[in-house]
């Protein structure tokens, strides 16, 4: 949940989003349709800000939802946006409709995480690749980048490790920075204090796979003898109005050789 410090005005945090987003005051006010002093006498507390300016000033400034609560909360107003679980009905639709992308993706591995990289749902593919992992990595609720990373996860199958790791943990620096998860920092210092394992530590070590000319970094994993390689496109929802919405991003990897394609497509009944 996002917290308020005391005193914290709402004045100081917006300052704080745009000096992280390196705008100046008179842009900020242009892109609003405000002026520079009316900004910063917002920012100095000298202004009450209406809901309708704060949300205004969200909206250009990219402030995640579940931020835009705490700024309308430091401002004495009511939260806009709910967070609603997942298992309530209300989200029937919404279950139904990823379960439903998840499966029409198969063979190929697709899953949904949320905010704190929680697996919500996946598919069999990603089944197939977590098939043989120890049990404790497996209780729910599952945690992608503590799966991936962890010296008995996946970490020991991926043939360029070092490479994935570090995409790995420099898209979580960058969430970090965004949302300022303090759930999320905890699992960031986890998952980069894990130890590289001998095996599949230093891809030099180990024999290649065929080069292909991938036009992005490829997850390269091994499975039953192969070397599967793929690609990871991550989506998210469009104009999120929910807090547990705008934190769910759905993975997939699509396969990015066609030694790939062909034998994912052979376990197709």
């Amino acid at each position: 949940m996002t917290t308020v410090a005391s005193g914290t005005g709402v004045g100081p945090l917006l300052r704080g989003w745009r000096e992280r987003r390196r705008i100046s005051q008179l842009e900020l006010a242009l892109r609003a349709d405000s002026s520079a002093r009316h900004i910063s006498f917002i920012e100095t507390g000298r202004s009450r800000p209406s809901e309708e300016m704060i949300l205004r000033l969200a909206e250009h400034l990219e402030v995640p939802v579940r931020e835009r609560n705490a700024l309308l909360l430091a401002a004495g107003y009511a939260p806009r946006y709910a967070e609603t679980s997942l298992d309530d009905p209300a989200m029937g639709a919404l279950r139904e409709g990823m379960e439903r992308l998840l499966q029409g993706y198969e063979p190929y591995p697709a899953l949904v995480v949320d905010g704190s990289y929680t697996v919500v749902a996946a598919n069999r593919g990603i089944a197939m690749l977590l098939d043989g992992l120890p049990e404790h990595l497996l209780t729910p609720p599952l945690n992608a980048m503590r799966i991936t990373l962890h010296p008995e996860g996946l970490a020991p199958r991926i043939r360029n490790l070092r490479e994935w790791r570090g995409h790995l943990l420099a898209q979580m620096e960058r969430q970090i920075a965004l949302a300022r998860s303090e759930a999320l920092r905890e699992l960031y210092d986890e998952v980069a204090a894990y130890p590289l394992p001998e095996t599949g530590s230093d891809p030099a070590d180990r024999e290649r796979p065929e080069p292909y000319p991938y036009f992005a970094l490829p997850l390269q994993i091994e499975h039953e003898g192969r070397v599967l390689s793929f690609m990871s496109s991550i989506s998210t929802f469009n104009t999120p109005m929910d807090v547990t919405v705008a934190e769910l991003a759905i993975e997939t990897l699509l396969p990015a050789d066609p030694a790939t394609v062909k034998y994912l497509q052979s376990l197709t009944p």
